[in-house]
């Protein structure tokens, strides 16, 4: 991600929509037009996909008591937290049940595609909890042999060259070739989920960071999140920002969802965590209270994320990075489950211009929100859904979505075995958009979504 940011206008327009100009939050009429921004049309969004509502209630267990200080929001309930879909529309706070069998008499819901309205948004690597060694006395084995020391001279060969030594500040001192560093290119992959994150081509560092793990819920059932963060690279140290969030935000969904918190809230509580660890990367006034450097912006970054747990798909997400629901039917229709915060965004929902318009413009990916001490204001947005067919989520960066924009085009080039070979397919998602040209930093993280057929059950 390139662009600086910018606060968020009162108004909820970044330029004028007469001459493009930008505004400030408490303009009423354009400094260079006159345009009236008090008769600009109302903010209208439209859902990207059909929802209906969840006739059957969760109960989830209610979750022990916070620790004092682990978190700055005060404990909630499920109905607590409305979310909103990824039309920008309130979500109802409704409870929702994926327990059980929907009750006799509740009517199916319609369409090809469903997903139910919501009840009630270094790569950085969170692993599943150790198992902690027995207590019990073992035998004392012999203590293997040492294994031989590496060759220092063949490990620090350029990987360019082959003959030049690398020196300690990382290039050939034969051919200058900047060797390649730990974050340009990183893989994980769990039974339940994957990511992969690349440089690209363009770009000379990874601003890109993500989290995935895996983990159960207090009935013992499996829950696995991801989480991406996509550096702003006009503000300082935009990696360590990425890395800080997506560490936190990890950490969060951790220890939240084995607690038994509701997935949405535990999301929303990640992202407050995520927001937290970037502040803290902000410069602090000099020893005389100066303040910093004002031509340096505060680490910042976006976030993005999705858990699945107990038949939800819940997402969480500050920015404009995505998730995508690709089904494994292809017949059916895919879904963008977020929406960006952007100026293409708000161009688009003002109905100044349409998407394609929007995202044309050299102004497109200026975003308007994000996480770090200089953001207007922190605004989460989360949403819970859940679909009646097998799928796949794809969670990633810009750096992936701009050459697969729409959720159809991601579909096509999500590969169909996508749900079986999560690692491969987020590997074919980094080396589709290198081959688009990889002008921007790629992350992409893939969680397998599977609905049980009716009475199936062990063999």
């Amino acid at each position: 991600m390139s662009q600086k940011p910018k606060p968020k206008p009162s108004h909820g327009l970044a330029a004028c929509p007469g001459c493009a100009e930008p505004l400030d939050s408490g303009d009423r009429y354009c400094g260079a037009c006159g345009y009236d921004l008090t008769a600009a049309p109302a903010a209208e969004t439209e859902p990207d996909r059909p929802t209906v509502a969840i006739v059957a209630p969760v109960e989830w267990p209610a979750a022990p008591p916070r620790e004092a200080g682990s978190l700055s929001t005060a404990t909630q309930h499920p109905g607590d937290l409305p979310g909103t879909d990824s039309g920008g529309r309130d979500l109802p706070t409704m409870a929702v049940r994926t327990d059980g069998p929907v009750p006799a008499g509740t009517p199916a819901p319609g369409g090809d595609f469903e997903l139910a309205a919501p009840d009630p948004r270094t790569a950085v690597q969170v692993d599943p909890p150790r198992a902690q060694p027995s207590a019990e006395p073992q035998a004392q084995a012999e203590p293997p042999a040492p294994a031989p020391a590496p060759d220092a001279a063949a490990a620090a060969l350029c990987v360019a060259c082959r003959a030049g030594r690398v020196d300690t500040d990382g290039y050939c001192e034969n051919c200058g070739h900047a060797q390649p560093r730990e974050r340009d290119h990183m893989e994980q992959e769990l039974d339940t989920v994957a990511a992969v994150s690349d440089r690209g081509l363009r770009h000379h560092r990874n601003e890109d960071a993500f989290a995935v793990s895996a983990t159960t819920l207090p009935d013992g059932s499996p829950a696995s999140f991801a989480i991406v963060c996509d550096g702003v690279s006009s503000a300082t140290r935009p990696d360590e920002a990425s890395a800080a969030a997506a560490q936190a935000a990890g950490a969060a969904l951790l220890a939240a969802l084995p607690r038994g918190i509701h997935p949405q809230q535990a999301m929303h509580e990640a992202i407050v965590a995520a927001a937290e660890a970037v502040n803290s990367l902000a410069e602090e006034p000099g020893p005389d209270g100066a303040e910093h450097d004002p031509h340096r912006n505060s680490p910042a970054c976006t976030i993005v994320g999705s858990v699945v747990a107990d038949g939800l798909l819940v997402v969480g997400w500050v920015g404009d990075s995505r998730v995508y629901w690709v089904p494994a039917d292809r017949t059916t229709p895919s879904a963008r489950l977020t929406e960006d915060d952007s100026w293409a965004a708000q161009m688009v929902a003002a109905g100044l211009m349409n998407e394609a318009e929007a995202y044309a413009d050299e102004r497109a990916h200026a975003i308007t929100g994000w996480l770090g001490a200089d953001a207007y204001e922190l605004d989460p947005h989360t949403a819970a859904f859940k679909p009646d067919r097998s799928g796949v989520v794809v969670v990633c960066t810009d750096g992936l979505w701009n050459y697969a924009e729409g959720a159809e085009d991601m579909a096509r080039v999500v590969p169909p075995d996508a749900a079986g070979r999560p690692l491969a397919a987020a590997q074919a998602l980094v080396g589709h958009a290198l081959d688009g040209g990889g002008h921007d930093n790629i992350t992409v993280a893939l969680l397998p979504f599977t609905v049980a057929l009716p009475g199936a059950g062990s063999a």
